[in-house]
């Protein structure tokens, strides 16, 4: 069975075709482009307030970074804070449209020239905890009320979600990335983009495409398959395209096999408008300073912010004929088209006022719906009522809400996780918490002030036996916060302080555990970071319990402690692969740049990226992907699929088996006949969270697998087919968990 899409001729007429029959304000568009002189046009299709922030030229493994300074220069428009505003004409009621970061919560000043009052945004979870809540559903009501934040502070278009594959654990933004799976990625992106829509504005979804990595990513060339490309990398993008009709997209910096994805035809006219059908505005990145007049041919709409090289180009290309005024013309029809459905231009009166309280109460309930419970040895959580606790470790005190960079958020307030403590009925021991406090504040009166791009690090303080002895012995448990920054503009490094532990906190922990199983007490793990971190978790005098709770949002102590102490049952499940050896990764001999090149990296790991690799060759990790403990237990059963006209139909039951009411995450694998060479050995092709169940309560869920996510990319014909045979369709509770398998044939 083959899946057909368009020709390239009928993608050129999609994506090249003029304004005819279209219009704007009422007008018709081809008139008011007629209206419109060259620089103008140049205009509508550039940011302003531009400046000219070159970065000097980096060296191979350096990231690229643009001044404090220039991010503040552009943040002075309209809305103080915000990223960019558009270019207006009053006169034709061409509104200046206002653009602003970012994927967890709107990113704008607090402050505002001429008035006292303050602007704050909700700072909900990153994106690792949204996708490891697996849940569509309040995912898309969080988004809604960030939807509404943009509404009411008067922005138009927001730029997130972000979304990329997690192909190496190093990547600087897997924070904000969802998943290394183009499914669970391309659903969560999907859900943020319907509820940030459901208000009347729009996102940018970002960063299009194969943007895996954050060193040299203002040029990295990026050379991987063409089933790779369409199997693993675009097929997120495409389904948020099918799903969700977001109103903009914005093209990532670096090049795909030599051609810069700003500039590259292919991939913004031939497959994201004639494959996929998308209608809405490409923009570029913030200073994607390459060649302007390429840049528009290719179907890149709008150039952010824009440089005066930029503007140039434009007009050269059209004075020399290189650059044809009709796809000017393409270009600035489609900006109109979109800033006709903007606030902006409805002339809405925002309130400035969003529901802040209901907002963080939501922000608390979506973070600790992501947590994932990786150990609970003994049932040693929930935590039993009005327990004394010490806890260590600076984010005990000082927590990690976000990342830096276009996912920071000013936000009102921050729940460090001491507070959620004491919030919850909990005593935390005060003379290690006013070592810890401050500790903290002596270390931060040392450093530099914190800035757009980076928060200072502080390194975890030197405990000794005497004091964690002495700890312990008034407490009844030891909780040990053990965390990481994330942020734009670099990646992660293999070294200590980072994804390895220090001496400092190796010595710590060791202490901690020897003195809490000497006194017969428990000790619990927080990991509070959006990534991992690596070390040796065989050995037995380990945490009792390890919780990871991500860069959960400015309610982070609340929803931590909403775990901890059961009133919320665990349920995420992890979005990637934990491997037991940063080796182990297929991408970690190519991972920033590929031995021999300066500005390359080789995807030679192909389709076999995350559980991919790890499952199907069999290789041992420390938590599979989609692993999730829970306080009670869940039962599968009738598993059953039937063969439809459209693809499969999926049932079964799922019934909680244990003493708590919880929550389960189900999975659905497939498997492609044994016929079929080089796949494998099963994929996700659906999932679905259930409702709370009480113990002894089951459920049916049913799902439905499209014929379009069973196919393949078949490189030779250059189209997507769905192969003949039989499937092995299986129910699980993570890739390695499987609990029921069916087969089913499907015929050519």
């Amino acid at each position: 069975m083959e899946i057909r899409f368009l020709t390239f001729g009928a993608a050129c007429l999609m994506s090249c075709g003029g304004p005819a029959g279209e219009t704007y304000d009422g007008r018709p568009m081809e008139e008011l482009l007629s209206s419109l002189t060259l620089e103008q046009k140049v205009n509508i299709v550039m940011g302003t307030r531009r400046g000219e922030a070159n970065p000097p030229e980096e060296a191979p493994g350096m990231p690229a970074r643009h001044s404090h300074a220039a991010i503040e220069e552009i943040s002075q428009g309209r809305i103080k804070g915000a990223a960019a505003d558009g270019y207006s004409i009053d006169s034709l009621h061409i509104p200046s449209v206002i653009y602003a970061d970012g994927p967890a919560g709107l990113r704008i000043s607090p402050r505002r020239d001429g008035t006292t009052r303050t602007f704050y945004c909700t700072a909900f979870p990153t994106g690792t905890s949204l996708a490891a809540s697996w849940d569509v559903h309040s995912v898309e009501r969080m988004a809604a009320a960030i939807g509404e934040e943009v509404l009411e502070y008067g922005v138009d278009i927001l730029l997130a979600p972000a979304l990329n594959i997690h192909r190496n654990p190093l990547c600087g933004r897997n924070f904000e990335y969802y998943s290394e799976d183009p499914l669970l990625a391309g659903e969560m992106a999907a859900a943020y983009t319907k509820g940030v829509q459901s208000r009347g504005v729009g996102v940018s979804l970002k960063h299009f495409a194969v943007n895996n990595q954050e060193t040299l990513r203002n040029g990295i060339d990026v050379q991987l398959s063409e089933r790779a490309l369409r199997e693993i990398y675009l097929r997120g993008f495409e389904r948020v395209v099918r799903k969700a009709s977001p109103w903009t997209i914005m093209s990532s910096y670096n090049k795909i096999n030599g051609v810069l994805a700003s500039e590259n035809t292919r991939l913004l006219s031939d497959i994201l408008r004639g494959e996929w059908g998308f209608e809405g505005v490409v923009m570029t990145d913030w200073w994607a300073e390459e060649n302007g007049a390429r840049q528009q041919a290719a179907g890149n709409d709008l150039l952010m912010p824009g440089t005066q090289r930029q503007y140039d180009e434009i007009l050269e290309g059209l004075r020399n004929g290189s650059l044809p005024e009709e796809l000017l013309d393409r270009n600035v029809s489609r900006i109109l088209k979109m800033i006709e459905k903007t606030p902006s231009f409805r002339g809405y009166a925002c309130t400035n006022a969003p529901d802040l309280r209901s907002h963080g109460a939501l922000s608390r309930r979506q973070a600790a719906d992501g947590m994932v419970l990786l150990e609970n040895r003994d049932a040693t959580l929930p935590l039993a009522p009005g327990l004394r606790i010490a806890l260590f470790g600076n984010a005990g005190y000082d927590t990690f809400v976000g990342g830096t960079g276009s996912g920071n958020v000013n936000r009102q307030y921050t729940v460090h996780i001491d507070e959620g403590l004491g919030n919850a009925g909990f005593t935390v021991d005060r003379q290690l918490a006013e070592r810890y406090t401050s500790y903290i504040a002596r270390q931060k009166s040392r450093n530099e002030a914190a800035t757009f791009w980076a928060i200072p690090e502080i390194g975890e303080m030197p405990l000794t036996e005497e004091e964690v002895s002495r700890a312990l012995s008034g407490n009844d448990l030891a909780i040990v916060v053990l965390s990481r920054m994330a942020g734009e503009g670099g990646d992660r490094q293999l070294r200590a302080g980072d994804y390895y532990l220090t001496a400092t906190e190796r010595s710590n922990l060791s202490l901690i555990l020897h003195a809490a199983h000497s006194a017969g007490k428990r000790a619990v793990l927080l990991l509070n970071m959006g990534g991992i971190v690596e070390f040796d978790w065989s050995e037995p005098d380990f945490f009792d319990a390890v919780l990871h709770v991500w860069l959960p949002g400015q309610e982070a102590g609340n929803a931590v402690s909403d775990v901890l102490s059961g009133a919320c049952t665990p349920s995420g499940k992890l979005p990637f692969t934990w491997a037991v050896r940063y080796e182990d990764y297929p991408s970690a001999s190519n991972f920033p740049l590929s031995a021999g090149t300066d500005r390359a990296v080789r995807y030679e790991e192909d389709i076999y990226v995350g559980y991919r690799h790890f499952d199907t060759r069999g290789v041992r990790v420390l938590y599979p992907f989609g692993y999730g403990l829970s306080y009670t237990e869940f039962a599968y059963s009738d598993l059953g699929v039937e063969r439809t006209d459209e693809g499969l139909d999926v049932h079964l039951a799922v019934r909680n088996a244990g003493r708590y009411p919880g929550r389960e995450v189900v999975q659905i694998y497939v498997s492609t006949p044994s016929t079929v060479e080089d796949r494998p050995k099963k994929e996700l092709k659906a999932f679905a969270k259930t409702d709370p169940l009480a113990p002894g309560e089951s459920c049916v869920v049913r799902l439905s697998i499209p014929d379009s996510d069973l196919a393949i990319y078949d490189e030779d014909a250059g189209r997507w087919r769905v192969c003949a045979g039989r499937y092995l369709v299986h129910a699980a509770a993570s890739v390695s968990d499987v609990r029921a398998t069916v087969q089913v044939d499907i015929a050519q």
